[in-house]
């Protein structure tokens, strides 16, 4: 494509994603408003792929419009449809139409300053002739890193810290979802076709998160994007009716969302019985520990995705659990 078809569509780009966040912004559908927004998300990740983004492209496709979009729709379910205000009897108050009037008004110009600023940040960034040193300095210790993915390296290894700390808010996130109680419930069985798309997207999905772990160390991909399309699986069979979905119950499944942030920690603890940095890898065994990190990292960020969208612990199905359930409901039993 020559230079003028490359502007038209960056051009056309650009005017898709402010007309898609305005009305996503702008409806008051609720359902349609998340449509909207994962559209959205769809568009930005072609953004990030025209920015030869590709790593942020495959979690904005992944988490940005996929299971964002499928959280959302989750909360949404099952909500009541608003009433159109000319079918209430009540009287309008204009004192509080006026002050929603003011609000919206002052929210346009804080994010239209917020604009103004960030444009003005990008513009002081690139006239800075020094703006590429940290581009280079990644270059010049990636061969120490263990990987030849740069975005793998920097996550993973030159700002491990902060990945530690992104799981722990996964962490902390799906305890919040267990404090909601049970899981809701599930949706009825799916139909023919469906349930015949499931029986093959979802084998496709768990290969595609595993290339993606493993593709990770030296091409666009890694947990993040790998927990995504992991979670993903279980968001379809769930969307089909299945009632197991390939998620443990009990001390299983909190093994499983403590092992991001676990293991993680317990390398860093070993480094620095070994005398080295906490997480600082050395060159000889950097790719295999960001292998055994990211492995563990996956399957948590996974199963805190897929918690989220259930809404709460998943019922227990093992039989003597049940039993003593039944036992606490009903003494005769």
């Amino acid at each position: 494509m020559n230079s003028a078809g490359l502007i038209v569509f960056d051009a056309l780009l650009l005017l898709s994603i402010v007309g898609l966040a305005w009305a996503s912004l702008a409806t008051t559908d609720v359902r349609r408003s998340i449509i909207l927004f994962m559209a959205l998300g769809l568009v930005l990740a072609v953004a990030w792929g025209r920015l030869l983004a590709p790593d942020v492209a495959l979690a904005e496709a992944a988490i940005g419009a996929g299971l964002s979009g499928a959280l959302l729709l989750a909360a949404a379910h099952g909500q009541p449809s608003p009433l159109p205000p000319e079918s209430t009897n009540a009287p309008r108050n204009h004192g509080a139409a006026g002050m929603g009037m003011v609000l919206r008004w002052a929210i346009t110009l804080l994010c239209a300053a917020l604009a103004g600023t960030l444009v003005w940040a990008l513009l002081h960034a690139f006239s800075n002739p020094q703006h590429d040193m940290l581009p280079r300095a990644i270059s010049a210790n990636l061969a120490a890193s263990g990987v030849s993915n740069p975005v793998t390296a920097v996550l993973l290894n030159f700002r491990a810290y902060d990945t530690l700390l992104e799981l722990a808010v996964l962490l902390t996130a799906v305890l919040g979802t267990f404090a909601l109680g049970q899981a809701t419930p599930g949706y009825r069985p799916a139909g023919l076709v469906f349930d015949g798309l499931v029986r093959w997207l979802v084998p496709v999905l768990i290969l595609t998160a595993g290339y993606l772990l493993w593709a990770g160390a030296h091409a666009p991909g890694g947990a993040f994007q790998a927990g995504a399309t992991l979670a993903a699986a279980g968001v379809v069979l769930r969307l089909a009716g299945r009632t197991r979905i390939g998620l443990p119950v009990g001390f299983m499944l909190r093994m499983i969302m403590a092992a991001g942030v676990g293991v993680f920690l317990l390398v860093g603890l070993t480094l620095l019985l070994l005398g080295r940095p906490f997480l600082g890898y050395p060159p000889a065994w950097a790719g295999s520990l960001i292998l055994m990190i990211e492995t563990a990292a996956m399957f948590s960020i996974a199963a805190t995705l897929l918690l989220a969208f259930l809404g709460g612990q998943p019922e227990s199905t093992d039989v003597n659990a049940v039993a003593n359930r039944q036992r606490e409901e009903d003494p005769r039993c």
